[in-house]
């Protein structure tokens, strides 16, 4: 069965209304970046950071996926597919996708301070607790965070993500600008062979070094006219 590598962007989620960070009228604009998702803002003011993500949370709960993130988790019926996504939502496994890689964290889970991937202090939230008042503890006694890359922190899962590109026969990139690494690096890894197909409705700034064939559509249309190519 041929390998597909998914790596997919904030353009990808757009569709179910949850909103993008660097567009205009994106997140970045109401919130600055460094007071938001950086660990120095996180320290400056952990109950501000608690209910930023609280308030994503919220959003996320009242978003569906999209006809994209469908048509990307029907590949599976024919292709060995893996997503690496750097979204935090969980769009791509509500629409039934088996194997995805978070690459910026998980925005329904929450994590020790201390230890952000100390398993024994990852939890999972529900739609019933999704919550997280400030101030509150995680197993180990640190402040219980969001399970978020902040930036300037490593990426943990970018070298499982890596392979899944090496190893793909075919890598497709959906709704993401390719400025943000070590994810915009991914494409690096793409065998010579393997056909790279890229939906987005903008122009993206590609290395002409890289057979890409641009398909500037929205994510859901994008990926019926990929169907369609595809065969």
């Amino acid at each position: 069965m041929e390998k597909i590598a998914v790596l997919t962007g904030a353009g990808m989620s757009a569709e179910s209304g949850l909103k993008t960070f660097r567009d205009a009228g994106g997140l970045w604009e109401e919130y600055p970046v460094q007071q938001v998702a950086s660990h120095e803002g996180w320290l400056a003011d952990p109950a501000l950071v608690t209910r930023f993500y609280n308030e994503r949370r919220r959003q996320l709960l009242h978003a569906k996926p999209n006809d994209g993130h469908r048509r990307v988790a029907a590949l599976e019926r024919r292709y060995d597919v893996t997503v690496v996504t750097q979204n935090v939502d969980n769009l791509h496994e509500q629409a039934g996708s088996t194997k995805v890689i978070h690459l910026h964290g998980e925005l329904m889970k929450v994590c020790s301070s201390r230890n952000p991937y100390d398993p024994r202090y990852i939890q999972t939230l529900t739609a019933d607790n999704w919550e997280v008042k400030p101030g509150t503890l995680a197993a180990d006694g640190s402040l219980l965070r969001p399970y978020i890359v902040f930036f300037g922190e490593a990426v943990p899962m970018i070298e499982p993500a890596a392979k899944a590109v090496a190893d793909a026969d075919i890598m497709v990139i959906i709704g993401t600008s390719l400025n943000v690494y070590p994810a915009a690096g991914l494409i690096a890894y793409a065998k010579p062979s393997a056909p790279i197909y890229l939906i987005d409705p903008k122009a993206v700034g590609v290395s002409s070094e890289y057979h890409v064939e641009h398909i500037m559509k929205g994510a859901s249309e994008g990926m019926a006219e990929l169907e369609r190519k595809l065969g």
